[in-house]
């Protein structure tokens, strides 16, 4: 892992406006992420986790502050520049796999590429050994609906990776999943992590996955914080003797 960094937020202020009433989600925040890091970012539910994704991710603009990638302010940018940056840059993967129901899996994947530009033979191509990447090679030409949940979210990982992104921005990959299936979504995460060179950002509930990531950041009464092993622990992290190595579960 570098110590460049991939990913830095100054100072970011978000409000949001109800009623006559501001709702103010954090102020004065700031990250900094390493270029091949794995940060996990837990916190309480309503906190600001996935306010604080869609900012990083340029979904959502701050009422103020600035992001940098490597060095760029994406803040400034205009929407078309931004979802060029997005497409180009970043890859997503969502609690719901959100995958094109007519459509097969080998074409969900194939989706952004063909929003890129891409000619349609070559993003088959490159969508096919996604697919492959993530062990999906015999159900490529099923459509959504014809596959589990499991299988859906490996589809979704393989069309985050399809544009060979820099940045892997993922909010609760694993929150709709079984135990099982979320651990080998788990393993899948680090091993593309790893084979892809990617920087990743993780929001999740789940103890034992942000537990497996380099860092851990809490976002706690709209600041991020450095947990415990005590705090990780009273949350719900357990001892599973029953794991090879000794693992942990929430």
């Amino acid at each position: 892992m570098s110590t460049e960094s991939a990913i830095r937020a100054e100072s970011l202020r978000k409000v949001y406006s109800s009623g006559g009433t501001d709702l103010i989600i954090f102020n004065e925040l700031s990250l900094e992420v390493c270029r091949g890091e794995r940060l996990a970012i837990i916190g309480e539910s309503g906190s600001g986790k996935s306010t604080l994704l869609h900012l990083l991710g340029g979904l959502d603009r701050p009422s103020a502050g600035r992001i940098f990638y490597e060095g760029k302010d994406i803040v400034g940018l205009t929407e078309r520049h931004l979802a060029d940056f997005r497409n180009r840059t970043l890859g997503f993967v969502w609690q719901n796999p959100s995958l094109l129901p007519e459509f097969s899996a080998l074409e969900n994947v194939m989706m952004p590429q063909l929003i890129r530009g891409v000619a349609s033979d070559k993003a088959s191509r490159i969508a096919s050994e996604g697919l492959r990447e993530v062990e999906l090679t015999a159900r490529q030409h099923h459509r959504a609906g014809e596959l589990s949940g499991g299988e859906q979210q490996r589809v979704a990982l393989a069309r985050a990776l399809a544009a060979e992104p820099k940045v892997l921005l993922a909010d609760e990959p694993t929150g709709s999943l079984d135990f099982r299936t979320g651990e080998m979504i788990i393993g899948l995460l680090n091993d593309l992590h790893r084979a892809h060179g990617l920087t990743s950002v993780f929001v999740t509930h789940n103890l034992s996955f942000a537990g497996r990531c380099d860092r851990v950041l809490e976002l706690r009464k709209g600041s991020l914080q450095l947990p415990s092993a005590m705090e990780l622990q009273e949350a719900g992290v357990v001892q599973d003797a029953t794991r090879l190595g000794g693992g942990t579960y929430v």
